[in-house]
């Protein structure tokens, strides 16, 4: 329902966006197949949500406060409760990439040093009342947009969404009855955790370590570290952030939600299929993270770039210390970053456009990486160039497969890609990017992947940029490969 009825090509065409039910207490209870990064957040942070507000039937609440169980100001999550008769059975959210969330930069993805430089704060409120839009929150947020018509239809597709999945949680509920369906609930939780330990417990125990270096906050920070040590017991495990960089002046800040996204993820992998996609698979890895450090940062610490770039290296960083000791279950690094690219113009003819750009898998004991493809905490589709050039005053001038960019190894790394605009009109642009300064790992003797690099009009503008641009001027993305696994000679 989300991606067929929502306005933005950024919802609709390239699906960022993510849906998932909650039980009665905001427990996880299964999530459709999107963004790691959504889904892992919204999961994080739902109970407490949840538990610290009345719900009322007919209501819907907003909120994509980072410090408040979002993720970053364009992410915008509307959260229902489910009745049946006059009980609560569960919850509905879905969580939506807003292209423009008032930021003075066009894409609501500024290079930003503070919160409230990146768009709209919105701190969990009603915005529908007996199903009806409170216009006193609703109308403040789409004047500050630029087109109210495209925004207002994504928001109105997601409340949709949200009513189409408590009809038809409803209608299951009604058919076994509540007390049956709350049983069933308390015993999928149950049984996720069983299997879920089960499988924790194939891992060997004992303490690993891995550092990585994110290669800069865009404000003169370079070699910010993520360090992890990872501490595997019978059948429970602490991933430790400690060590890890002080959050820093550009908005590589990543609020614990995103981090908790990231690691989830990474073990959620490690599990077999058939393990359910729920709260009880999640609650024998436990969080560490000092406050004030860059994967659990504090308000107001900038963060558009924490959840796409930083949550991604976050996946790097855990998959490297567990690679230490199951190297065999771990693939090589992946690209490393979303490529994120944002341009358009402010204003009341204004456009905003944003995306993020696919690069090369990692290869693993076994099989070469996968070309261009979005990895990890990503899970979108590409912009289709005609969908790009029918609504934007841009031509792509190539998309291809950027040749011999994947690590060599005995299993060589997945090729990125080379992604070219020409603008047809002046236009602000922004980049933010990584694995531009240390490339993506190999393993087992693999070599690294090809670092990334972006061009205006052939000259290197670094990992993290932000611009005008005129008429004409040839805007070229190089995107990193995948790291190989096992040596070349092998």
């Amino acid at each position: 329902m989300l991606g067929r009825v929502a306005f933005s090509p950024n919802i609709r065409d390239r699906l960022d966006y993510s849906c998932a039910l909650f039980d009665a207490s905001g427990r996880l209870l299964g999530q459709a197949t999107h963004m790691p990064v959504h889904l892992g957040s919204m999961a994080y942070a739902m109970v407490d949500l949840v538990q610290s507000r009345s719900w009322a039937p007919g209501d819907m609440v907003v909120l994509n406060d980072p410090y408040r169980g979002g993720t970053h100001l364009p992410d915008v999550t509307f959260v229902a409760p489910i009745f049946v008769g006059d009980q609560i059975a569960g919850f509905s959210a879905n969580r939506a990439h807003h292209v423009d969330i008032g930021a003075d930069a066009p894409g609501s993805m500024p290079l930003s040093h503070d919160l409230s430089e990146e768009g709209i704060l919105l701190a969990p409120v009603k915005i529908v009342h007996n199903d009806e839009w409170v216009a006193e929150v609703l109308e403040p947020i789409l004047d500050r947009l630029n087109d109210r018509a495209a925004s207002l239809g994504d928001f109105s597709a997601q409340v949709a969404a949200n009513r189409l999945a408590a009809g038809r949680l409803r209608h299951l509920v009604e058919g076994m009855g509540l007390e049956h369906f709350q049983s069933s609930c308390a015993e999928l939780q149950r049984y996720a955790r069983q299997l879920a330990r089960d499988s924790l417990a194939r891992l060997p125990n004992g303490r690993f370590r891995f550092t990585d270096l994110m290669d800069d906050d865009g404000m003169g920070n370079t070699d910010i570290a993520i360090r992890v040590t990872i501490d595997i017991g019978e059948a429970e495990v602490q991933v430790d952030f400690s060590g890890t960089a002080e959050q820093v002046q550009g908005n590589l800040n990543c609020p614990l939600p995103v981090t908790a996204a990231a690691v989830f993820y990474v073990f959620r992998c490690l599990m077999p299929d058939h393990v359910p996609p729920c709260h009880g698979a999640m609650e024998d890895i436990h969080l560490v993270a000092p406050a004030g450090c860059l994967v659990n940062a504090r308000p107001p610490a900038a963060v558009a770039a924490g959840n796409v770039e930083t949550s991604t290296r976050i996946v790097d960083v855990v998959c490297g210390a567990l690679a230490t000791v199951v190297p065999e279950r771990i693939g090589a690094a992946a690209q490393g970053t979303m490529n994120n690219l944002a341009m358009g113009v402010r204003g009341d003819s204004g456009w905003d456009y944003y995306e993020t750009i696919a690069g090369g898998h990692g290869a693993s004991a076994g099989a070469n990486g996968r070309h261009a493809r979005h990895s990890h905490m990503t899970n979108t589709l590409n912009t289709p160039v005609e969908i790009l050039e029918l609504n934007y005053p841009l031509w792509v001038e190539a998309y291809a497969l950027r040749p011999a960019s994947g690590g060599r190894g005995q299993f060589n790394g997945g090729d990125g890609v080379i992604r070219s605009y020409r603008f047809l009109s002046d236009a602000d642009v922004t980049i933010l990017s990584e694995r531009r300064r240390h490339a993506p790992w190999g393993l087992e003797g693999g070599e690294a992947g090809a670092r990334g690099n972006n061009r205006l009009d052939g000259q290197d503008i670094g990992g993290k940029f932000s611009s005008r641009v005129r008429a004409g001027q040839l805007l070229q993305v190089f995107t990193p490969g995948g790291g190989g696994y096992g040596s070349p000679e092998t």
